[in-house]
């Protein structure tokens, strides 16, 4: 991994630079404060998820749902364990799609839950949906080279 991690605040948008070797001390934005690792799922916005999914260095996993979707709201325990497992070296993010209908347009999403992964400034890997926290943390073990 680089000496740096470049990563866009999910709170206010802020760019950061955090150490690589400090990931795991729970590094805050410097801006607003925020915690910017720390295995929580972070609810986005489009504009908010664009920038992120451009410009992290980490990878970021993005769960498209909708508060009336039950196996969305199934799933979202799944998600949040999965993010607490993987945590530092992944961010997970959910984005409501009755809230953010560009974003379901933007990504061409047919059906939710839908998982996203984003790597390098672009889409990397999709996962359709509702999967257990095991088959979460696969689907990005497949697909990230993570650190020993």
């Amino acid at each position: 991994m680089a000496e740096n991690v470049k990563l866009v605040c999910l709170e206010c948008e802020a760019t950061n630079r955090v150490p690589a070797a400090k990931l795991g001390a729970g590094p805050k934005c410097g801006t607003c404060g925020a915690k910017l690792v720390d295995g929580k799922v972070r609810p986005l916005d489009l504009k908010t998820l664009l920038k992120a999914a451009k410009s992290d260095d980490l990878p970021l996993l993005v769960d498209f749902w909708a508060p009336w979707c039950g196996p969305c709201r199934q799933m979202a325990p799944q998600f949040q364990q999965a993010s607490q497992n993987l945590a530092p070296n992944v961010r997970f993010a959910k984005i409501d799609t009755q809230s953010n209908p560009d974003a379901t347009v933007r990504f061409n999403i047919r059906g939710i839950p839908h998982l996203i992964l984003f790597q390098n400034g672009r889409e990397f890997a999709r996962l359709a949906g509702a999967r257990p926290a095991a088959a979460i943390e696969e689907f990005v073990r497949q697909n990230v080279r993570m650190p020993a």
